[in-house]
């Protein structure tokens, strides 16, 4: 009997041991297979150059009348985040008492580059500006061409989902100038240099370019940005420009995008539109916005 017993508790401590290693061999393989996954985090960016508020702007698309239209198209489309071109301290103040869940990052004297972000999803980390000029920390400088100063916002969030973090870029080039506009592009590149390599960046603005411009080959050929307009698996209104001047809906044709959305890093775009929404003829403003929804991967 005693033998008996003997070999069945030796049975037993092997079948432990077995399963003790099938157990170690699985939870160990489970490990490894999660330790390479991705994990992703969806945006959806605009870039909108919302046009200053100014006396010449003829009824309907002056700024009073145009607000509640912006309101609209902003409500339909649900960006996350805006990177805003021309607009002036006073139109912030309306876009922030009309669109209460955003708040507004950047700015400067005269025309603002700000970024609009969605308060509850987004904290900002760190964020600055500089002028768009030989130098850049200068307040309000300019010095290659350009009449009207050019800046540069950017902001470090993070996604409080996720807890992941992301660059957001916005800018507005000179709409005169070529050789500042050119100098414009390689200066960003030098800027976004100082980021953490490792996190993805997006970058939008007025660039006062098309698309075959030398400033769109600096930054995308040179530079390792992306314009998400090409990566994009969906494009929505191919045949569009952005610039309507209040009276063109297309925009003066696709040589005329010439707002975009770069991006560089992990990251892929799902679908871009340029939205070329009006009320009863009235135009938002006389750029169309582009929006991107675009997922930013990060390595668990």
């Amino acid at each position: 009997m005693k033998k008996v017993l003997k070999l069945l508790l030796f049975v037993v401590a092997g079948l432990v041991v077995i399963l003790s290693g099938l157990f170690l061999e699985t939870s160990t393989g489970f490990a490894a297979e999660h330790k390479n996954q991705w994990t992703s985090v969806d945006i959806k960016a605009m870039t909108f150059n919302l046009r200053n508020k100014n006396n010449n702007d003829s009824s309907p698309h002056s700024w009073k009348e145009r607000v509640p239209t912006i309101g609209k198209l902003i409500s339909m489309e649900n960006p996350d985040i805006i990177g805003t071109q021309e607009v002036l301290y006073t139109q912030l103040q309306d876009v922030k008492s009309n669109f209460p869940r955003y708040n507004w990052i950047g700015g400067n004297r005269g025309k603002y580059s700000a970024i609009l972000y969605k308060e509850k999803d987004y904290n900002v980390l760190q964020y600055g500006h500089f002028w768009l000029s030989d130098t850049p920390e200068v307040i309000g400088s300019k010095s290659w061409g350009n009449k009207i100063p050019r800046m540069v916002t950017w902001a470090k969030f993070l996604d409080k989902k996720s807890n992941k973090q992301f660059y957001f870029i916005n800018t507005h080039f000179d709409h005169q100038s070529a050789n500042a506009r050119k100098k414009s592009a390689k200066l960003i590149l030098k800027a976004t240099k100082e980021f953490d390599q490792e996190l993805p960046v997006i970058l939008t603005g007025d660039f006062n370019a098309g698309p075959n411009s030398l400033p769109h080959q600096i930054l995308t050929s040179d530079g390792g940005f992306d314009d998400l307009w090409e990566t994009a698996k969906t494009r929505i209104n191919e045949d569009l420009g952005t610039f309507n001047g209040f009276v063109d809906p297309t925009g003066e044709g696709p040589d005329k995008r010439i707002d975009w959305i770069l991006g560089k890093g992990n990251l892929t775009t799902n679908e871009i539109e340029i939205v070329n929404f009006q009320k009863n003829g009235q135009f938002p403003s006389d750029h169309f916005p582009v929006l991107a929804d675009i997922s930013l991967t990060y390595n668990k």
